[in-house]
């Protein structure tokens, strides 16, 4: 596929890392020489200088031809004018845009994307899908990463291992025998810097990440299994009204009308917006970073602390000092990746990366085949994806142990007529079966091609 990637910050150097590994061909525009250079230098793409909304340049990158663009510049006008450019002059097929402007997304504004209007298929609001990803994290407590799959029968679950979790030590094959009817599978590792995919002898060990795949009507007794037991927050405090901030508790007051929220902003003006958009919520003025406002906010009380400013040191300080005050769970919002590998050691409960949930959201509209939907776990660590079984798959009609699976592929739940099953050696996929898998990136073209109902593909 030939897709065009208009800007090559950070969310354009990752998509445009995932499609380039799987084959595709990838051309970058970004108006800076310097990052052109080193996404070309880098990564096996073509890069073009210049401004991606000018056609010129389009057809530099090779518009003519290109059957996807996505534009993910730091202006959401330049994204939207690239796709009406692409549109127009080029019939690019599909054009994905990324818009952090609220103003653009309101409900009253739907029809201005169309084909008469600005032809922009699928629009992609990184605060909106931050707020949600957070928001998925609230509902279980002492999960990092939680994603719903399947019309919410099934989950994948991201929590740490800790000394006191009942399985630790214990082989992988033996969590089937001591649990035969909790719906299970683990799907992924993080060790330190080392991310696999476990095997039978493979054992957790304190500090692990893991995620697993779990069976929606199970998910209290899998976390148990796992070693967390957290209460459900309803003391929450938020720091920062921006965006992300006002979304957010939006969200948990209209779903969750019992918890209890404030919501810290330094800056009055937006406090006071945000203040009149919000129906219960408590907004206090003032630095995150102050000891008395956090007492205002009553911070030593609160289940949860969410930390979402517009500055990552912010977030991370704020964090700390509400832990230190006796917060008893922080989630903290952090842009500088090079950041991740410190958040255990310094006590951050729940790291949201929003980079990895904007990949996500793109990858899900990029996907071939039968792909209901795609969710990226960690930096390169692979993709998880829900489809569709095909009678032209090779996983349709025979055991698994029999199954010819690509390697860097694990089957973690198999949804057939509504009921979970979770697949062991002998389960037989059949046609129409919804099947959830984690991919890692060398194997995601392979997954694509054995549900893609074109057999030309093979």
């Amino acid at each position: 596929m030939k897709v065009i990637i208009c800007g090559a910050g950070q969310v354009g150097f990752s998509i445009a890392r995932y499609l380039a590994q799987e084959g595709n061909d990838v051309t970058v525009i970004d108006n800076s020489p310097d990052l052109a250079r080193k996404i070309a230098n880098t990564l096996d793409v073509k890069s073009v200088v210049g401004h991606a909304s000018h056609p010129a340049v389009l057809e530099m990158a090779g518009a003519n031809d290109a059957e996807m663009l996505i534009a993910v510049t730091h202006a959401d006008e330049v994204n939207m004018i690239a796709c009406q450019v692409g549109h127009t002059l080029f019939n690019i097929t599909t054009k994905i845009a990324r818009i952090r402007q609220q103003g653009y997304l309101e409900s009253q504004w739907a029809n201005l994307y169309t084909r008469d209007g600005v032809p922009i298929d699928v629009l992609i609001s990184p605060e909106r899908e931050i707020a949600r990803a957070i928001a998925r994290r609230l509902e279980v407590p002492g999960t990092f990463d939680l994603i719903s799959l399947v019309d919410d029968k099934v989950k994948l679950v991201g929590v740490r291992i800790f000394e006191s979790c009942p399985v630790i030590k214990t082989p992988m094959r033996q969590l089937t025998q001591l649990f035969p009817d909790l719906n299970v599978v683990v799907v992924g590792i993080v060790r330190g810097d080392n991310s696999f995919i476990p095997e039978g002898d493979d054992q957790l060990e304190a500090g692990d990440e893991i995620y697993f795949v779990v069976d929606t009507k199970h998910l209290k007794r899998a976390l148990a299994a796992f070693g967390h037991e957290e209460h459900e927050a309803h003391r929450i405090v938020v720091f920062g009204g921006g965006n992300i901030g006002e979304f957010l508790v939006k969200q948990i007051e209209q779903e969750h009308p019992k918890v209890n929220l404030k919501v810290v902003e330094f800056d009055k003006a937006r406090a006071e917006i945000v203040a009149r958009s919000l129906k219960r919520s408590v907004v206090l003025q003032g630095s995150v970073l102050d000891g008395e406002i956090l007492d205002q906010a009553n911070v030593a009380a609160a289940e949860t602390v969410v930390a979402v400013t517009n500055d990552d040191e912010t977030n991370i300080l704020a964090s700390l000092l509400a832990k230190k005050k006796g917060c008893g769970r922080v989630i903290t919002l952090v842009n500088n990746e090079s950041y991740i590998p410190l958040m255990p050691t310094l006590g951050i409960d729940v790291l949201v990366g929003p980079r990895a949930i904007t990949v996500s959201s793109i990858l899900h509209h990029v996907r071939r085949g039968r792909i209901h939907s795609v969710h990226t776990l960690r930096d390169g660590f692979g993709e998880l994806i829900e489809a569709d079984a095909i009678e032209t798959s090779g996983i349709v009609g025979k055991p698994l142990q029999e199954a010819e699976l690509p390697d860097g592929v694990i089957i973690g739940a198999v949804v057939r007529n509504g009921e979970v099953i979770v697949p062991r050696g002998t389960t037989v996929i059949e046609e129409d079966d919804r099947v959830v898998l984690f991919a890692r990136p060398d194997a995601v073209r392979q997954v694509e091609k054995m549900f893609s109902v074109r057999l030309e593909y093979f």
